[in-house]
């Protein structure tokens, strides 16, 4: 993943727009824009401040990335195997309307999925706005896990759409949906910084260029 979208996806995670940003920086909201449209690139001053800001290093800011997982990062783990089991999940649970369980907490909506040695289970409470978790286990120990939590934010959102959205990961982004969905009037778009071993990211749907809904989410691997 390039600068430009880093920068983006780690500004909104904290929850600044370009103007707070610009003024935590000393620079004008215009420069801002013009980092995360990849227009220009901040000089190295700007590039320790951003780092420390948001806690990454500068190595990591410059250099672009793939949010793929390094299978090699982590011996002990099947990452194409865990990767392959959530997406399976995925399809088979809340997204496709699929395999409901009791509520775990008050109120709460849960779905479990389970196939050989692996078992994936997701738990959310609220509704226009929610947050929940979702882990998997490999023979009964926990080796992964994600939390979100998101909102609507206009009348024309459609939440058979984001289940569609979702529905359309793939194994370079198993993490909730693909980089970027479109169907008719609506677009999904998601942004992630990290790899499956460590993460976080931000999804959104657009309905005809307006914003109405978000959702921010963080996991990795558990041991």
């Amino acid at each position: 993943m390039v600068f430009s979208r880093k920068l983006q996806i780690l500004r909104k995670n904290k929850g600044l727009t370009q103007e707070t940003l610009a003024d935590v920086l000393g620079v004008s909201r215009q420069a801002v824009a013009k980092w995360e449209a990849g227009q220009v690139y901040p000089d190295i001053a700007n590039l320790i401040a951003i780092s420390e800001l948001m806690n990454v290093s500068v190595d990591y800011l410059v250099k672009d990335q793939s949010c793929e997982a390094d299978l090699r990062s982590c011996p002990d783990t099947d990452l194409e195997e865990l990767v392959a089991f959530r997406l399976e999940a995925n399809v088979n649970t809340h997204a496709a309307y699929k395999n409901e369980v009791g509520s775990t907490r008050p109120s709460s909506h849960d779905f479990r999925y389970e196939r050989g040695a692996y078992i994936y289970h997701d738990t959310y409470v609220g509704g226009e706005k929610f947050a929940g978790e979702e882990a998997v286990w490999k023979n009964g120990t926990a080796v992964y896990a994600m939390n979100y939590m998101g909102r609507v934010l206009g009348d024309g959102f459609s939440g058979n759409f984001l289940k569609e959205a979702l529905r359309a990961a793939d194994t370079r982004m198993p993490y909730r949906g693909p980089e970027y969905y479109c169907d008719g009037e609506y677009v999904y778009k998601c942004s992630v910084t990290g790899d499956i071993t460590w993460f976080r990211g931000y999804e959104e749907i657009y309905r005809e260029d307006v914003k109405v809904y978000e959702c921010v989410f963080h996991g990795g691997l558990t041991k």
